[in-house]
Order: C-alpha cells, then structure tokens, then sequence
C-alpha cells in the first residue's frame, strides 16, 4: 500500500487511474464497434458468398478436369 504524504501526489495518481479507466472505456468501444462490424449481415453474407462461389468454382473445375 502506498503511502501519500501530499494532496499533490494523491491528486496525480488519481488523474493517472482516470486517465487509464478512459482509454480501457474507450478500447471496449471500438472493440465493440469492430466486433459489430465484423458480425454484420452485409459482412456475414459477403463472406458467406464468397466460400459457396468458392466451393462452387472449384467443383465445377474437378467435373470438368475428371469427369
């Protein structure tokens, strides 16, 4: 534990523990804003489509090169 012999340290470590509390506050908002993103429809979809097309081209190619 720490022991304070001024105001002015105690009013300087208050600030520092304020000061991390609203970068950690702001850090869980754009992680919640990427995470929001990332799981959107559009996105979801996008990336959905992708695999089928995927998926799709390349069981067209193999029909064509062995069967």
């Amino acid at each position: 534990m720490k022991v304070y012999t001024s105001f002015e340290e105690v009013d300087k470590d208050l600030k520092a523990l304020r000061l991390q509390k609203d970068i950690a506050r702001e850090e869980i908002k754009l992680n919640y804003h990427y995470l929001k993103d990332d799981l959107g429809f559009l996105n979801l979809l996008g990336k959905t489509t992708g695999v089928v097309l995927k998926k799709i081209l390349t069981f067209k190619i193999a029909r064509k090169l062995f069967g």
